[in-house]
């Protein structure tokens, strides 16, 4: 097996004047270590240091091979760039342990390096070995070479500095929100992971109003700060662009195009190039354009209209959809091929009748943004937060625009507060106009999803059972079981029964109305095969 050490340059040690240890070089002089591969790496404006330090090792070891690597720091001492551009290394380098023993250099470079060298043997990213040197002591003078235990136990102080970094981030995600729901905390997790760690398209699927927008945003700032990105995010709402000029908004346009002077565009992908192009409404935007933008996705090449030469940008993509795509697909509506490249992070965000328990939190993080808007300290009396937050977390109250509405909700309780205060009958008259506006809105809906399940059978059901039957049908379709739709269903009256056996009651429900589990669960099973 052949022995290959991975190190720095040490810009004090190894070019200093003092040269009467230096520590790279004295790697070769261990008879019971022989080295038959040395990397270092260097800053470039070491460069002459480092070709000189090759040609001194080369002729003391002619058996090692000596590599030099470029490696730039803006500031050697930032913990998230050291460890970032470590970590790329490590990814690109091709580590071959079948034939090669590899080992650390800890002597040279900072104390932020060695800590990140520390975190990157540890975790496996690099299979290596860990090796310190130090001067001669003694009468012998020979220098020293040792391989370092990396019992973890005596590093648990820079786990913890490593896994609190990761929670900051976390909760950068959330908008520095305290929520409670365990599956959103696991996705705002595992969104982290993909941010910080990856390049690839991220897909955010929901309802309008669950906040793919502002998650978005966020995930932008952490990878700015993870230096994945350079470049600013630049926001394109797809639904805006089904018209004669939505290749030219997306691709920039020449003036030879239309001949008119004025009518040149950069286009909003080169205005991304280096940063991130937030797709919002992805499922908005025409089969033509969705064809051009592929291309463009995968080879970063891109035809500007008017053009006869490619222009080129760099830039990654996030994607919003409140459609399911795969539906749009299988309709002609969405091109396959596109929905492949975009689904190779994708993320469904949870609607707030999923996230009750997370209501207080952002009734609060709500009275904070509106007492920042309005200059003045806004707060509920306590009858009027008791009745509200009743009426928010309430099973009956679906909320059909989510977060979207719940914000203007609070916003306007706060904007109309008398001397900074909301009362009873401020919240009474706020549900009021909620309650009246939803009813308008899902009426002709309810009614619609209805019929495209019953047919004409549909005109035979009272006003009464529409509102009803049809989150019946809604909760059915998203629900991997009649058992688990009805639990959702009767989620609070289960509580009250001797015997809880949800699946048969909704069972005998549907059967009021001929209807089945099975019919029901189709599209389900379609959107999921």
């Amino acid at each position: 097996m052949r022995n290959v050490v991975i190190g720095f340059l040490g810009s004090t040690l190894d070019v200093g004047k003092k040269r009467r240890w230096r520590p790279t070089v004295s790697l070769v002089a261990h008879d019971d270590f022989t080295i038959d591969r040395l990397e270092i790496l260097h800053d470039a404006k070491f460069n002459r240091h480092a070709v000189q330090l090759k040609h001194e090792i080369e002729k003391a070891s002619p058996e090692t091979e000596v590599l030099l690597h470029v490696f730039n720091l803006d500031d050697p001492w930032d913990f998230q760039e050291v460890y970032g551009k470590l970590f790329d290394f490590a990814r690109s380098y091709g580590f071959d342990e079948d034939r090669e023993h590899y080992h650390v250099h800890l002597t040279t470079g900072t104390h932020v390096a060695q800590i990140c060298w520390f975190l990157l043997t540890e975790s496996r990213h690099i299979p290596a070995r860990l090796i310190q040197t130090a001067p001669p002591r003694g009468d012998d003078g020979q220098p020293k070479l040792e391989v370092i235990d990396l019992d973890l136990s005596k590093y648990n102080a820079l786990q913890q500095r490593f896994d609190q970094l990761s929670r900051a981030h976390s909760d950068q995600l959330k908008g520095g929100i305290e929520t409670k729901n365990a599956s959103y905390n696991k996705l705002i997790d595992r969104i982290e992971l993909v941010a910080s760690n990856a390049n690839g398209p991220i897909l955010l699927l929901g309802e309008t109003g669950t906040g793919k927008t502002d998650l978005a945003k966020r995930i932008y700032q952490l990878k700015l700060e993870r230096r994945r990105v350079k470049g600013r995010l630049v926001h394109v709402n797809c639904a805006t662009l089904n018209g004669p000029d939505a290749l030219a908004a997306l691709f920039g346009q020449r003036r030879s195009y239309s001949g008119q002077a004025g009518t040149e565009r950069s286009g909003l992908l080169r205005e991304a190039d280096g940063g991130v192009l937030f797709l919002d409404e992805i499922d908005e935007l025409g089969l033509g354009a969705q064809s051009a933008l592929l291309h463009a996705i995968e080879t970063g090449r891109f035809y500007p209209l008017g053009s006869d030469h490619e222009a080129s940008s760099a830039f990654q993509i996030i994607a919003g959809a409140n459609q399911d795509l795969r539906e749009l697909s299988a309709a002609g509506k969405f091109r396959p091929d596109l929905l492949a490249r975009l689904n190779m992070w994708s993320f469904r965000l949870l609607p707030l009748r999923d996230r009750r328990e997370d209501v207080e939190a952002n009734l609060a993080h709500e009275l904070d943004c509106s007492e920042r808007e309005l200059g003045i300290k806004v707060g509920f009396n306590a009858d009027a937060r008791a009745k509200f937050l009743r009426f928010a977390t309430n099973p009956a109250t679906t909320w059909p625009g989510n977060f979207r509405d719940f914000s203007g909700a609070v916003r306007r309780l706060c904007t109309l507060a008398p001397r900074g205060r909301i009362t009873r009958a401020m919240v009474d008259e706020e549900i009021t106009s909620l309650l009246h506006d939803w009813k308008i809105s899902s009426a002709d809906a309810d009614l619609t999803l209805i019929k495209e399940v019953m047919g004409r059978r549909a005109d035979e059901i009272d006003p009464f059972d529409i509102v009803q039957l049809a989150q019946v049908i809604r909760t059915c379709r998203n629900s991997t079981s009649l058992s688990a739709a009805g639990r959702s269903l009767f989620a609070v009256s289960r509580g009250k029964r001797k015997t809880t056996n949800d699946a048969d009651r909704l069972r005998k429900y549907l059967q009021k109305f001929d209807l089945d589990w099975e019919a029901l669960a189709v599209r389900l099973f379609e959107q999921i095969g």
